[in-house]
């Protein structure tokens, strides 16, 4: 579950503030476990600012915590406030934004890409696949890993995102898939035509990974246009 710090302070020193931070950020470099920072700063009251410091899990804020750069960090930076910074610690409850970053790491670094590193990122272990080509539901990594792998032997593709909706657990994206036929598939040699396919995806997020997914498709007008029906 992703992880959010508030960090709540006031200065009248904000650039000697934002050395530090650009500082630590430096000499962090690779071990920092922090995966979005951002600083607001109090429109009625100047001194006043507030750090959203997001990590991917509380687990991972703690690693974070104990880096010595961190703590040399901490007592550098009560030294510039005016009193003791304050500190709230979040679990994430719901992140669209998040959700619908996930969805897009499949479409674009997973599928046309080709990292299968970022599947163990993007998806749960147990993750439950529904697609309309396979007999069966798939389940696990595999189930993504092996559908990617034979589309990228048989195509050289794209996806071009026509629209996407980000609510509560759930990421619809339509797309358009267009694809070079380069590979056999389906028992059919390279032709090396292009084809375009619409489809609809909707994947349902948890904790911060994608647990189930629904692939909807025009499988029936790929088949044609690839001449393997009339």
């Amino acid at each position: 579950m992703t992880f959010v710090q508030l960090v709540d302070y006031r200065t009248h020193q904000p650039d000697a503030m934002n050395d530090l931070l650009d500082k630590y950020v430096a000499q962090s470099q690779g071990k920092r476990t922090v995966t979005h920072s951002v600083v607001g700063k109090d429109r009625d009251q100047t001194d006043h600012y507030v750090n959203f410091v997001e990590f991917p899990s509380y687990e991972e804020a703690m690693k974070n915590s104990n880096l010595p750069e961190t703590d040399r960090m901490f007592h550098e930076m009560t030294a510039l406030c005016d009193g003791m910074p304050t500190f709230t610690n979040l679990d994430t409850v719901r992140d669209e934004h998040l959700n619908t970053m996930m969805a897009n790491r499949m479409f674009d670094d997973i599928a046309v890409k080709g990292d299968m590193a970022a599947i163990e990122e993007v998806f749960a272990p147990d993750y439950h696949d529904h697609d309309i080509s396979n007999p069966e539901d798939k389940h696990g990594y595999s189930a993504i890993r092996d559908d990617v792998e034979m589309w990228r032997a048989a195509f050289d593709f794209s996806f071009t995102i026509d629209a996407q909706t980000a609510q509560d657990d759930y990421v619809t994206t339509l797309w358009t898939w267009t694809g070079t036929h380069k590979g056999e598939f389906m028992g059919v040699a390279p032709t090396g035509k292009t084809c375009t396919m619409t489809g609809t995806t909707v994947f349902r997020c948890q904790d911060g990974k994608i647990k189930e997914g629904w692939w909807h498709y025009d499988a029936m007008g790929l088949m044609r246009q690839l001449g393997m029906m009339e």
